[in-house]
């Protein structure tokens, strides 16, 4: 049974390649919540023409077959916080907006990483439409 989380702040939103060889790109959305951010929030954007996205499977495909759980999280941190600090063109930066997000899975790593102590992964939505918009926008093949 999915449970759901929401918050307010800084949402980053951005698009990933998230299946190959198809070349299947998504648009997903960090933030953080908790006791000064310490935990991470990283949730796929659902667009009726792509496909869900694990992004815990995204992190699988990325890494060596012997890697685990804690590589594949390690990687989802990484993948949201570097899009925090290094945006790449396209990127959507919202200094303020509420957020929701249905939990797929929740991991918590051995140590301290990029400032997150828990991660929390799935379906990513703002009750703001504009804002829904422009994220989805974010796929111009898409858009429109």
């Amino acid at each position: 049974m999915a449970r759901d989380i929401a918050g307010e702040g800084r949402v980053t939103i951005f698009r990933l390649l998230h299946n190959w060889p198809d070349n299947i790109s998504g648009v997903v959305a960090y933030t953080t919540t908790g006791h000064f951010g310490d935990t991470a929030v990283m949730g796929y954007i659902p667009i009726p023409e792509v496909p869900d996205v694990s992004l815990l499977n995204v992190a699988a495909r990325h890494l060596p077959l012997a890697a685990g759980q804690e590589a594949h999280a390690a990687w989802v941190l990484c993948t949201g916080w570097s899009s925090r600090t290094v945006m790449k063109p396209g990127t959507l930066d919202i200094p303020e907006a509420k957020w929701e997000l249905e939990i797929d899975t929740t991991t918590a790593p051995k140590e301290t990483i990029y400032g997150h102590s828990r991660l929390l992964v799935g379906r990513f939505s703002m009750p703001d439409d504009t804002l829904m918009n422009a994220a989805r926008a974010l796929l111009p093949a898409l858009a429109g």
